[in-house]
């Protein structure tokens, strides 16, 4: 069953490869979506994949590339979205 989130990371995550980082992770983990810069200093991520894919995404999330430094993961749970296939950054 898939799975679909949008994860929300706020700290020193911009600049220091997280949304790379991600990239990796989420190929490796066959997860489609995008990370994405905000204006406001965050991360922003949408993904979608197996329910135990997600799970090991956002853990992960709360830790980061050794580069960052994550305060704060916001996630919340997205139905029926249109999510391109691979994993972008933007």
């Amino acid at each position: 069953m898939l799975k679909q989130v949008r994860i929300l990371v706020s700290g020193r995550v911009q600049g220091v490869y997280f949304r790379a980082f991600t990239q990796k992770k989420a190929k490796n983990l066959g997860i489609t979506g995008y990370a994405k810069n905000l204006t406001d200093g965050r991360v922003e991520i949408v993904a979608s994949g197996s329910e135990e894919a997600i799970d090991q995404l956002i853990k992960w999330c709360y830790k980061g590339p050794i580069t960052a430094r994550v305060d704060h993961v916001e996630t919340e749970s997205l139905n029926g979205e249109a999510i391109p296939p691979g994993f972008n950054v933007s």
